[in-house]
């Protein structure tokens, strides 16, 4: 689910009634396609195809960042037991949002009222991916989305293990990524926007900020019944 974020695009574990193995599907090691290039979508999230590339194009994330976040969120379901999709801790949506995230993003980017509406959803978990991407580069980036800003920030800044449940949300997002510890603060990976600081800068920065710096859920100790971190590839 995301803390604030997840962080509150974070916390990862799916509906035990989805197959663990899933269909393969290219995501061309983070970068997205090419002009023509053909790009296989995973069968649970080919339906939103549009809201990712609308958020990819509004917030310059590539698609295949989103589509890996919103597999391992979230599955590409909206409901979970005929209900809005949530959750134990309350993370909203296809992106599995916070709600202190989701108040931020949607009054920062002009979004609508309801945090289940996926093309809004989608959009503020690639607004926030964005930002994590600045702050953390590639692929620490998901590792702040999933355990929050201050939670990665403070490993970085003591080398403290990250949580299983982070390590175990890299592996599934970032599988190209070498390690998941201090080696790999602010790497790019092919296609990613750029930063206008240099990463190093960004990532000592402990501080809280009034608005996506706190670890909102309360952190990954226990993982969520309702999701199982997959491999996506």
């Amino acid at each position: 689910m995301a803390q604030v974020a997840n962080g509150g695009a974070g916390a990862t574990e799916a509906d035990p009634a989805i197959p663990i193995t899933d269909p393969p599907v290219s995501h061309s090691h983070g970068r997205p396609a090419a002009a023509g290039e053909a790009r296989s979508r995973h069968p649970a999230i080919v339906r939103w195809h549009v809201e990712i590339a609308a958020a990819s194009a509004r917030f310059g994330v590539p698609e295949a960042w989103i589509e890996r976040v919103m597999l391992a969120e979230s599955r590409g379901r909206t409901t979970h037991g005929g209900a809005p999709i949530r959750s134990r801790k309350g993370a909203m949506g296809l992106m599995q949002l916070m709600p202190g995230t989701w108040a931020e993003l949607r009054d920062r980017h002009t979004l609508g009222p309801d945090p289940d509406h996926p093309p809004d959803n989608v959009a503020a978990g690639a607004a926030y991916l964005a930002e994590m991407y600045r702050r953390f580069g590639y692929p620490g980036l998901f590792a702040a989305y999933n355990a929050g800003p201050d939670r990665y920030a403070r490993h970085l800044a003591t080398g403290a293990p990250l949580p299983a449940e982070t390590r175990a949300y890299l592996a599934a997002v970032a599988p190209d990524a070498s390690g998941s510890g201090r080696g790999v603060r602010a790497g790019a990976a092919a296609g990613a926007p750029t930063t206008t600081q240099p990463p190093d800068r960004l990532l000592v920065v402990l501080q809280r900020s009034p608005r996506l710096d706190a670890d909102e859920t309360g952190g990954v100790d226990a993982p969520d019944p309702l999701f199982v971190i997959r491999p996506v590839r």
